[in-house]
């Protein structure tokens, strides 16, 4: 019994040692590996899911830091749809990427966490929570 004890103990402390790496799993990306097309796989605003409205975001991410895509939610701007061309440039800073969009769009003030073939970000967006999923096309 006691054999016993000691072999779900020992489990227990390699797998609460195996779940205390690193914040970012370990995953330090390149430009090269984070650059690459984009889609949104989830698109929220506060509970509001905008992807089942009709919502898209497609964003490129190029190796020498420039992007190109659009964003588009239907009826997001007060008086119509809001429909923004996201062509700039971007950054990493460990797993951080920003954009830097030409022109002023949702994304500005969003930082995004870098994961293998995924970006998450959230922020605000006319007082609400806006929250961006976009994962890496094949």
């Amino acid at each position: 019994m006691r054999t016993m004890i000691r072999r779900g103990a020992a489990l227990c402390l390699a797998l609460a040692l195996a779940a205390c790496g690193d914040d970012d799993g370990g995953f330090s990306p390149t430009m090269e590996e984070v650059a690459g097309s984009y889609t949104a796989s989830a698109f929220t605003l506060n509970s509001l899911d905008l992807l089942a409205l009709g919502a898209s975001v497609t964003a490129t991410l190029s190796t020498d830091g420039t992007t190109s895509g659009r964003l588009f939610v239907p009826g997001g701007a007060g008086d119509g749809d809001l429909d923004e061309d996201l062509e700039g440039t971007w950054s990493l800073s460990g797993t951080t990427v920003t954009f830097s969009p030409s022109a002023s769009t949702v994304l500005t003030d969003v930082d995004f966490a870098a994961g293998p073939n995924i970006l998450t970000g959230e922020g605000t967006y006319q007082g609400g929570v806006l929250r961006l999923v976009m994962t890496k096309d094949e």
